[in-house]
């Protein structure tokens, strides 16, 4: 079984190139670095510490109930926990290693990929309690949720490289879709019915386009290597995958599937925020995050969270970013925002 979040957490020391002041950008249109207008820097301060369930990984919020959800792979449960409050009002058991966690916001699910069990357990968020578990494929990792469609997409990280389509309304699984080796990350466009899938296994180092409508693999991209994690600016159709084997975040343009950067940051995981097109991404050696201009694709800040830093969320209505520490069993809560 391949853990590739945790993998990227014992990075060596020849990651030493991932210094937190770090911030080198290679432009794939060779554009200078220097005809690049100045990034305006974020301010991003951790407001509270919270202790979870042994070795959180995964990490997703609700913006419309201002409510976290975090997976602990050696309790096997998944920590509840109150935007207001910043405290853990529930702790709920799911299957066995939970990894991954994501959130449809229209019908307040959570959906949890139990990497060892190879199911999905799926949560109410009114309840607290699971409502359903699905057998997918092997190894589940990362997980996804289109709340349009009501469509949930599952990576199974093992050499086949599959992804499992589940039907939100029947927690079925519709169709299974062959991609790359050893799929790991992925997200979902809601905009344009696009998901975006990072093969991290060799041979792999690409990155899957599907069509939500018809299932069916679209465009293949050439990524970093040991791609962990994608994420999404729906308004700019802008794709973020960060790359563990080699400490870099690539930029790819998702109208034509084409790389246009590729960042010197964060190794781990990855989120957007498409309002102030702020990108940030977790250390997991170094304990911070990146913050990251999505204009100008520079590291404006890194920040100093918990130690092993993994899973990264930002609620979009509180731009509140949440990171998972994997070694010290806590989640950080930052505060960011425009200076």
């Amino acid at each position: 079984m391949k853990l590739a979040h945790r993998a990227a957490l014992l990075v060596t020391a020849a990651a030493a190139s991932l210094a937190p002041a770090a911030s080198a950008v290679t432009a794939a249109a060779s554009v200078s670095a220097a005809s690049t207008p100045p990034a305006q820097a974020s301010a991003c301060r951790v407001t509270a510490t919270v202790g979870v369930g042994g070795a959180p990984l995964g990490i997703a919020a609700n913006r419309i109930t201002n409510t976290v959800y975090v997976t602990n792979e050696t309790s096997d449960t998944v920590s509840v926990i109150s935007g207001q409050t910043n405290t853990v009002t529930a702790t709920i058991g799911v299957g066995i290693v939970p990894f991954a966690v994501a959130v449809n916001r229209k019908t307040d699910t959570i959906y949890v990929t139990n990497s060892t069990s190879g199911t999905v357990s799926v949560i109410s968020g009114l309840t607290n309690k699971v409502t359903a578990t699905i057998t997918v494929g092997s190894f589940p990792q990362g997980i996804a949720t289109n709340p349009k469609t009501n469509t949930i997409y599952v990576a199974n990280d093992d050499q086949a490289g599959t992804v499992s389509v589940i039907n939100g309304l029947t927690n079925k699984v519709t169709a299974t879709i062959t991609v790359g080796s050893f799929p790991q990350g992925i997200a979902a466009n809601p905009k344009t019915n696009t998901i975006y899938v990072a093969n991290g296994g060799f041979p792999g180092n690409i990155l899957s386009v599907i069509d939500g409508q018809t299932n069916t693999v679209t465009a293949t991209v050439p990524i970093g290597t040991h791609a962990t994690d994608v994420a999404i600016n729906p308004r700019t159709s802008t794709v973020y995958v960060t790359n563990s084997g080699d400490g870099t975040v690539t930029v790819i343009n998702g109208r034509t599937n084409t790389v246009t950067a590729t960042i010197t940051a964060g190794a781990s995981s990855v989120a957007a925020d498409p309002k102030t097109s702020t990108i940030y991404t977790t250390n997991g050696p170094f304990g911070t995050v990146s913050v990251i201009d999505g204009q100008t694709n520079t590291v404006t800040a890194t920040v100093p969270v918990g130690a092993g830093p993994d899973g990264v969320t930002v609620n979009l209505n509180t731009t509140t970013v949440y990171t998972a520490n994997n070694i010290d069993n806590t989640v950080s809560v930052l505060a960011c925002g425009r200076q």
